[in-house]
């Protein structure tokens, strides 16, 4: 009997099936250093533990995205170790601020199935949550991935396609982030005067900035997560793929489009919620990624006048700046156009 694994393929999945993932994980410092050092993310409260804990927070909380990669990473060799391409999300909720020290694990349950017509692959809906060291839950998300059938000539099972709601409700959103002190929170740490009562909807925001991706960083990012997804490490093996090169883990693209973000909307420090989002299309080694936002909703979170929900809508570009906001269009998105990502953030309110 074989020793290792070689990851579950499409029919090796049933609805309601549940996986406990290996391996637990303690987040360290390094691990947040690491991460700035790839993505150079700005957001003041995650930068500095003095303003975090001056404002209301135990510690500076690790940034939002390093914990849903993480998560997501302990998920890989169990969901997506023989994935085609990881298709989207939805319903992802931050839960409880994940610090220094705390050790994350993860469970997943299958929630949909349906093959391809082309009878080669299927589509493979999980819902994932990974918990704290004492139990909690710190975040849940759901998401639809495209993996490869073992056998084409094996049976199809039985189609199911969940139920997704389009966004998170943002009512209970401000339950995962303490009452803050905003007295304590001058206007200059974020490098913006503006904050959410400064937001219109419809708003667009060019975030200007740029970042080309280069093999070595995004290799290594993917490693911090654990991430073991064959595109994106085995050459070799890509090499007689469509695209005949690595692909870069889409969640590289996110924590891109998320730093980048921070020229625009310095002060919205905390990702609350993922309504939904969409890798349009792959990025790879040597290519530039540009983002831009627009402002699609606004919400007042019951009992707190410090925070408010800021819905935001982050488009990111390959080698494509942004000055004219490419986007959706009727019949699909403008060529260039990589990364269609839907999410609620904390942001100040004017004190």
């Amino acid at each position: 009997m074989s020793k290792n694994s070689q990851g579950n393929f499409f029919e090796d999945f049933a609805v309601g099936q549940e996986i406990h993932h290996a391996t637990p994980r303690t987040i360290t410092s390094g691990d947040v250093a690491l991460y700035t050092s790839l993505f150079g993310s700005r957001f003041p409260v995650q930068s500095s533990q003095a303003l975090a804990r001056d404002i209301g927070y135990a510690s500076a909380p690790v940034d939002d995205l390093l914990v849903f990669h993480i998560i997501f990473g302990k998920t890989v060799p169990d969901v997506s170790l023989n994935a085609i391409a990881n298709l989207g999300y939805a319903e992802c909720r931050f839960l409880v601020p994940v610090a220094c020290g705390d050790t994350l694990s993860a469970v997943s349950e299958v929630i949909g199935l349906r093959e391809n017509s082309s009878r080669k692959s299927g589509v493979v809906y999980v819902r994932s949550s990974g918990f704290n060291q004492h139990g909690e839950k710190v975040l849940e998300y759901a998401r639809w991935v495209m993996i490869r059938k073992r056998d084409e000539a094996s049976p199809a099972p039985e189609t199911v396609v969940p139920h997704l709601e389009k966004q998170v409700n943002a009512d209970s959103l401000g339950d995962a982030i303490p009452v803050l002190d905003v007295s304590k929170y001058p206007s200059w740490v974020g490098g913006s005067e503006f904050f959410w009562d400064d937001y219109e909807i419809g708003e667009q925001i060019d975030h200007v900035d740029a970042m080309t991706v280069e093999e070595a960083e995004h290799q290594i990012a993917t490693r911090l997560y654990q991430n073991t997804a064959k595109v994106h490490f085995n050459l070799f093996a890509q090499k007689d793929d469509r695209f005949g090169r690595r692909l870069i883990y889409g969640g590289h693209v996110m924590s891109l489009a998320r730093a980048l973000s921070f020229n625009g909307l310095g002060n919205g420090s905390q990702i609350m919620a993922i309504n939904g989002g969409r890798h349009v299309a792959p990025l790879f080694a040597g290519d530039t990624v540009f983002a831009w936002s627009e402002i699609v909703g606004k919400a007042e979170l019951p009992g707190r006048d410090d925070i408010g929900a800021l819905r935001v809508r982050t488009f990111a570009t390959r080698d494509l700046p942004c000055g004219t906001y490419p986007g959706p269009v009727e019949g699909g998105y403008t060529d260039g156009v990589i990364l269609d990502l839907d999410y609620w953030v904390a942001m100040i309110r004017r004190s």
